[in-house]
């Protein structure tokens, strides 16, 4: 079997909020999964994004530290107008998040707005431009 790409793991320091967080993003996750060391999605075309506990991550590589400074790790989520960019990103901050970049018309033709999740990981939202 070829490599393929099956999912993208994230470290999180409280799962809580993050599932609190990426549930307004429009992801689904089962009951209880707030107070899970390791939770998962299965995206469209069968990807997974999963997210970890510090603790969880630990348990089997115990010198693992979190990296320090920016985020090297974003994920991208599109939105069906430039006027969405400004509700979600609105709603995502007023709900707790740091903006990192505040809506803006892109040079590439996309409105174009960056969050930070509650582990400090970039959350693009955007969506092309009329």
């Amino acid at each position: 079997m070829s490599p393929r790409l099956d999912l993208i793991g994230m470290v999180v320091e409280d799962m809580g909020e993050t599932v609190a967080f990426y549930r307004q993003l429009g992801l689904s996750f089962s009951d209880g999964a707030e107070g899970e060391g390791h939770v998962e999605v299965v995206l469209a075309g069968g990807l997974r994004l999963a997210w970890d506990t510090a603790d969880v991550i630990r348990s089997f590589d115990p010198a693992w530290t979190r990296p320090q400074g920016s985020s090297a790790c974003a994920l991208a989520f599109l939105v069906d107008s430039p006027a969405e960019v400004d509700a979600l990103h609105a709603q995502l901050v007023a709900a707790g998040a740091h903006s990192h970049l505040e809506p803006f018309d892109a040079v590439w033709g996309q409105r174009y707005a960056t969050v930070r999740d509650p582990n400090g990981y970039g959350v693009d939202i955007f969506a092309p431009l009329p």
